[in-house]
């Protein structure tokens, strides 16, 4: 049993539970005391906080959504403009983004929680990451990763994110033992590096913290795109799941068995569209109450993402919740002629077709108000044949039928990257 582990995520299920009102009894008060807006919120369901003591109590307090940040995004300030140190913003991927402050408590409870993930994922003192993520435009998570590293007491290079030839040169000056990186851009590398007559497997690299996009299925086996980074490369992957607003990742340990949950810095629920708990297995809304932020905590905050949970003890010896792959965002549904999906099956099927080297995914209403699905395509070989066949995999595995076009790889990069873009765009829906 690794000894790292919190003895909160080894106790029982009543233990945790126990543990978890007992946060929830100190955060209500506060929040009472300090944010307009949730003030205003108990006061307009008239609900008395000291009448709420227990997990299922929690249920009587009506969920908060992103469009209550946009309208009222600094009633969530709970703390003077003076004690903010950092200030965040999200990836704006639904929407306009969303500022969030910080403290230096918070700042330090950020980096206790990628301590705890990048050291569920195996990560060790011992070890060097490369850090494959932007630290700059407000963007949280490469400074929450590059803060872990530090308090776990490894070492880490920040290689930013882009530039197959940048990363294969830090690869072979610093020998990094683990990477964090987006994987569809490790497979760009390896791609990279071959052309290069460079063999990655002979590299320092031994595994990768993927961020981003989904490396499983939902009984936990690899999608196509994990399998083809551990068939052409070999090492280790390991899932994480975050969001700026929850300041919390569900990280996978060396089983691969789903993200763990932190209790000590999150209270989580999977609620269905009529906020009610779904069952264990059954797809729900990630909701989450923040545990230990002092500046801009949430309360029953609807993420947005769709993830099933599993409640049985992991391999590992941690006893708590365990997210599986984010099935999709609750916005980005698309129906299809009778069939409902989510962006993340379109891209396993555009990853399993080997002509296809770049895409993006434009949503778009037709005249009627019926979602159309058109997918810009870079390929080597683009010819009405490759086009019929990549038609024939979408029908045969997500039945639909895009509108494909062929670009130029330059193109397709201009559309992925934006201005104002800190990360890759693989989807853009203008519905």
């Amino acid at each position: 049993m690794n000894q790292s582990i919190p003895d909160i995520e080894k106790s029982s299920a009543p233990d945790i539970q126990a543990f978890q009102e007992a946060r929830l009894r100190e955060l209500l008060p506060y929040l009472q005391a300090h944010s307009p807006y949730y003030r205003d919120l108990f006061a307009q369901h008239a609900i008395d906080i000291h009448s709420i003591h227990t997990l299922e109590d929690l249920r009587r307090i009506p969920v908060t959504v992103k469009d209550d940040l946009h309208h009222r995004n600094w009633d969530f300030l709970c703390v003077p403009r003076q004690s903010v140190v950092d200030y965040i913003t999200t990836s704006g991927t639904l929407g306009d983004p969303l500022t969030f402050a910080a403290t230096e408590a918070d700042l330090q409870r950020l980096a206790y929680n990628e301590y705890l993930s990048l050291t569920c994922a195996g990560g060790t003192p011992s070890d060097i990451y490369q850090l494959m993520v932007t630290l700059d435009k407000r963007f949280m998570a490469g400074l929450a990763y590059f803060m872990g590293i530090r308090q776990m007491g490894a070492g880490v290079v920040r290689a930013g994110v882009g530039s197959p030839g940048f990363q294969l040169d830090t690869i072979h000056r610093i020998q990094p033992t683990v990477l964090i990186a987006v994987p569809s851009f490790l497979v760009k590398l390896i791609d990279y590096a071959e052309a290069q007559g460079v063999d990655l497997r002979q590299s320092s690299v031994k595994s990768a913290v993927c961020i981003g996009e989904p490396i499983r299925n939902d009984d936990f086996s690899l999608n196509v795109l994990g399998q083809r980074l551990t068939d052409r490369w070999g090492i280790a992957l390991y899932s994480t799941y975050a969001s700026t607003e929850m300041s919390t990742a569900f990280t996978e340990c060396e089983h691969g068995a789903g993200g763990h949950h932190h209790p000590e810095l999150l209270i989580v629920e999977l609620l269905d569209d009529d906020n009610q708990p779904v069952g264990e297995g059954k797809i729900g809304e990630v909701t989450i109450t923040t545990l230990g932020v002092e500046a801009m905590p949430l309360l029953r905050f609807k993420t947005g993402d769709l993830c099933r949970y599993h409640a049985a003890p992991c391999a590992c010896g941690r006893t708590t919740l365990r997210l599986g792959p984010v099935v999709g965002r609750k916005q980005q549904m698309i129906k299809y002629k009778g069939t409902t999906l989510y962006p993340p099956a379109l891209f396993e099927v555009l990853n399993s077709i080997s002509e296809v080297e770049e895409y993006v995914i434009t949503l778009r209403s037709n005249e009627v108000g019926a979602d159309e699905v058109y997918v810009d395509i870079a390929t080597p070989t683009p010819s009405e044949e490759v086009r019929k066949k990549i038609e024939a995999v979408f029908r045969q595995k997500v039945r639909l039928t895009p509108q494909i076009s062929f670009s130029s790889a330059a193109h397709i990069q201009q559309l992925k990257f934006p201005p104002m873009s800190r990360k890759e765009v693989k989807l853009i829906d203008e519905r």
